[in-house]
């Protein structure tokens, strides 16, 4: 699984999509986070469209907002090679309209196939799937604090973390549908990945930016012990 910046690197994400296959292999599988955090009412990305806008416009915008289509829907604040890689002719990607994955390997298909809506990143979702695999995660010129699978430590603490409900846009134009999932908070991983055993991790260097492999097995498990230790102190 690939989170990666490739801004000032003049390199096409079709060539790093590339080369991440041939290092792969054919047995491999790559997968990408493909999330659309702007199909909701209540992301930092909805909240940040409607910034300025009148109650009235605001309501517009939220009626005139599109439908997640997974075969169409771009996902375009998750960086180029992400979107390269779900355009990618025969790239399978999963069906959650907020935070869906896509991939493309002889695994994809069995990966991402089922994601419910009331399972954003836990059990039921592809996340569940690639830690039962052991899946390497690759940061490539990024840091922990988007390291997605630390969302799915936050499902394995216990007790729980608190629910909350999301809201989003599915099949048609205003259609707009609620659920309840854990409330997810990305705003210690920066942290929790600086606290990470360095024998977990694999460093290089690419573009003059850090490049970090790991497992996920353990870098989840390290977050686990983290949030379950401070976060419930800090409740």
């Amino acid at each position: 699984m690939v989170h990666a910046s490739l801004s000032g690197t003049g390199t096409a994400p079709e060539s790093v999509r590339d080369a991440l296959l041939d290092a792969l292999g054919p047995e491999g599988t790559l997968i990408v986070p493909t999330f659309t955090p702007e199909n909701s009412d209540t992301s930092r990305a909805y909240l940040k469209a409607v910034e300025g806008r009148s109650e009235t416009e605001a309501a517009e915008f939220r009626g005139s907002m599109p439908p997640f289509d997974p075969d169409m829907t771009e996902c375009p604040t998750m960086g180029a090679l992400a979107e390269c890689v779900r355009s990618t002719p025969g790239a399978v990607r999963s069906a959650h309209p907020q935070t869906s994955f896509a991939g493309l390997g002889p695994r994809a298909r069995t990966l991402l196939r089922r994601h419910p809506l009331r399972s954003h990143l836990g059990r039921l979702s592809p996340m569940a799937k690639l830690y039962a695999a052991d899946a390497q995660i690759l940061l490539l010129r990024v840091g922990f604090e988007v390291c997605s699978a630390f969302h799915y430590a936050e499902y394995l603490m216990r007790p729980r973390p608190p629910k909350r409900t999301y809201r989003c846009v599915v099949q048609d134009k205003g259609n707009w549908v609620s659920y309840r999932d854990v409330s997810l908070d990305d705003s210690d991983f920066g942290e929790i990945g600086s606290r990470l055993p360095r024998k977990f991790l694999r460093e290089n260097e690419w573009a003059s930016k850090t490049v970090v492999l790991c497992g996920m097995r353990d870098v989840v498990g390290h977050a686990k012990g983290q949030m379950t230790g401070y976060r419930q102190a800090l409740a």
